[in-house]
Formats: structure tokens, sequence, C-alpha cells
């Protein structure tokens, strides 16, 4: 699958804005350490152009896309063959071509989340009780993975328990239960409590009580930055003593991505503790 050396294979990430992105730096690691030939570049893509932007990258030779905000739907609707995580969420955030002209389109956000959880942080989520926040694409992209991982329970709660419900019921086919209920609706012990909501973004919080956090096992943004998010911050003040950010997810839902794309699944561990050297540095 490696390309020869004269002639890289070309992958890129896509968004509006994309200079932020650390996933050249992050595949860019991962092409040393597994010996594949690829380059990656980031593609600024104009908000109504995304699906211009993504043909022409592939009729150009290029193999293989990561999506980012605010085109994950979009890419959604351009893959021509979906994954079931990516069917089920709704949104895909990669997409790759084979040789007879089919895009390809997965969701690896979910994937991400829980390999940090179970494999980099030893958080047990089989037979747990787990409280994911919110009810938009973050939780959407997260839930079948999480479903997959063996809980005992899934609650989703959001501010209008209705979206809960609606999401909730996408996966009551699975042997966890899933339920849904609004934020003031909460109550008991919860080995695990993800926050999907975009409110760490804003330095806000999501209405729960805060005997939840004081109460709870592990507590996961998916948001992270070189300081602990607002919603972290809060959980530790609550007393809760197990605290990660989304880090470790963002650089295994690239892991993952590569895997799709080259067949081969890079380690992430060295990646992580880089990227949270050069955030504490700053």
């Amino acid at each position: 699958m490696t390309a020869s050396a004269s002639s890289p294979d070309r992958y890129a990430v896509v968004g509006n804005p994309i200079a932020h992105s650390r996933s050249p730096q992050i595949h860019a690691r991962f092409a040393a350490e597994t010996g594949e030939h690829v380059a990656y570049d980031r593609i600024l893509a104009p908000l109504d152009g995304f699906t211009v932007t993504a043909r022409d990258f592939f009729a150009g030779g290029g193999r293989g896309l990561n999506v980012t905000v605010p085109f994950k739907l979009e890419a959604f609707e351009l893959a021509d063959q979906l994954t079931e995580r990516a069917a089920h969420a709704g949104a895909v955030n990669t997409l790759w071509i084979d040789a007879a002209g089919r895009i390809h389109g997965d969701n690896t956000d979910g994937i991400g989340i829980v390999r940090d959880l179970r494999d980099n942080l030893g958080v047990k989520l089989a037979g747990a009780r787990v409280l994911l926040l919110g009810a938009g694409g973050a939780a959407r992209g997260a839930l079948l993975p999480l479903v997959d991982a063996g809980p005992a329970e899934i609650v989703i709660a959001n501010r209008t328990e209705p979206k809960a419900e609606e999401l909730a019921q996408s996966a009551r086919a699975a042997a966890t239960r899933v339920t849904a209920a609004g934020f003031a609706g909460l109550a008991g012990r919860f080995d695990v409590v993800i926050n999907a909501t975009s409110t760490s973004l804003d330095g806000d919080l999501p209405p729960i009580a805060d005997a939840l956090l004081k109460d709870a096992g592990f507590v996961y943004d998916m948001m992270y930055g070189a300081k602990p998010t607002s919603f972290l911050a809060h959980a530790a003040i609550c007393g809760c003593a197990g605290l990660a950010d989304g880090l470790g997810m963002l650089v295994e839902q690239a892991a993952e991505s590569f895997f799709d794309w080259r067949g081969v699944r890079p380690t992430t561990g060295a990646v992580i503790a880089a990227i949270r050297a050069e955030l504490a540095a700053r």
C-alpha cells in the first residue's frame, strides 16, 4: 500500500476555518512511525464550495480527506458508501476514494473517544452507567461506538428532552439500555460523564447538578485546550478526581482515519504526549 518514493499518496484536511488544524502534524507523525509514504495538507474550502473542493481533490489524484466543521453533513451527502457508524451519525469526518472511483465515508469521532477512554485512560466502559450530555452532532457521532463498548446503560441528556429521546431511540435495538432525559431530570450515580455539548467553547457549563459531577467515577470533555476546560475545572471543584479532555479523542480519531486509508493503525501515545507538551509550553 506504500506509494513510490517519487509520488506520495495525497491526503488533506478540509474545513473553514482550517489554519488551526493539528491534523497535518498528527498524520506526519503517523506516517513517520508506520513508514507509509504520504503527503498531508490543509485545504480551506469556501463555505458554499465543499463538494466542488472535495471532488476536485479526488479528480486530481487525492486519496483521502479528513473533514472538519462546517462540512461533515455535506461530506455525508457526498459519500457513495457509508460505514455503519457514519450512517448512524448522519455525518462524515473521513472520506476516501477506491479504485472504482467510489467515495467512501466514515465517522471516526466515536471510536476515537472510546479508545481514549478505554485504552489510554483505563476507564471501564463495559457494564458502566454512562451519562452523555448533549444530543447534537458530537453526541450522535459518539453514540454507536459507545454502545458497542458494552455499557449497562447510556443516559442521553439534553436541554430539549425530545431531541435526546430521538437520539436514544436510534440506538434502542442494542443490548445496552439507552434512555433520555432533560438536564433537570437526571438522577443517580454515573460511572462516566461525557460532555458532548459545545458549552466549554464559551467557558460555559451544561446546567446539571454539581452532585452528579461529585459522585461521578470519571468526567470527560470532548473539547480540549492548554488549560482545563470550564467543564473539567468545575468538575474538579465539585470533587471529581478522574478528569480528561478530548485531546486523546482527537488523536485517536485521526489514527482510525489513517487505518481507513492505509490499512495500518498507528500508535497514539507519543503523539498525544507531544501535543500536550506543546500546549503546556504556550
